[in-house]
């Protein structure tokens, strides 16, 4: 079962939400005992936001901003951006599952959007733009939807969850100017905008969970 504490202050677009974590799965625990790393791929909006959050998460080796969920193959963010090929702008995350667990992952992919609004976050509209999660394997998918499940029965939101949970199949990294987007472009407008103060407040939450800063 999920247990259900208060955090300290909620994300721009969570309100309200609490902490969730979820008991060891017996699976999950097999898999963090091999040392091997794993994958986890998730839509939220805009990826340049969603790369720059997990990016900081201890255990997480690598984000890579693409495209997923679609028919097209190999797109372009022109094709992507038309809402015609199916793709959700993504980001494909390798992590280490003995140090960063998937449900504290889904814990932060459910607090770094709005979970609610279907093909939509903020000003940005279509499909592109959808809540997902591609689950790897059938752990993911079961974690996935006993999360949202949980979320839903909490009352976190005052609608329910449109997220969408399925199966991966293929990732395309976007082009290279996507990538590492707000560490490279941190003068942004955009960015200092939207991003910046998501930034502090997911911080605030995640403390614990982050990555030590080296020193200058």
């Amino acid at each position: 079962m999920l247990r259900i504490t208060p955090i300290i202050a909620a994300l721009a677009l969570c309100l309200g939400v609490t902490r969730m974590t979820a008991a060891a799965d017996p699976a999950a625990a097999n898999s963090e005992a091999t040392g091997k790393l794993a994958e986890a791929t998730f839509g939220g909006g805009c990826f340049w936001c969603t790369e720059a959050y997990f990016l900081e998460l201890k255990g997480v080796e690598k984000v890579v901003s693409g495209y997923s969920g679609g028919q097209v193959e190999n797109p372009t963010y022109e094709q992507v951006c038309t809402g015609l090929t199916g793709h959700a702008e993504v980001i494909h995350i390798t992590y280490d599952p003995a140090v960063v667990p998937f449900e504290t992952l889904l814990e932060v992919f459910w607090k770094t959007h709005d979970p609610t609004t279907l093909n939509r976050q903020g000003a940005d509209v279509g499909t592109q733009y959808r809540s997902v999660i591609f689950y790897h394997d059938e752990t993911q998918r079961k974690l996935a939807e006993e999360y949202k499940a949980k979320i839903d029965a909490s009352g976190a939101f005052r609608d329910p969850l449109v997220t969408e949970i399925s199966p991966f199949t293929k990732f395309y990294p976007a082009e290279k100017y996507h990538q590492n987007y707000f560490a490279l472009n941190p003068r942004d407008r955009y960015c200092r905008a939207v991003l910046v103060p998501k930034l502090k407040k997911f911080r605030a939450v995640f403390e614990d969970e982050l990555k030590k800063k080296k020193d200058d």
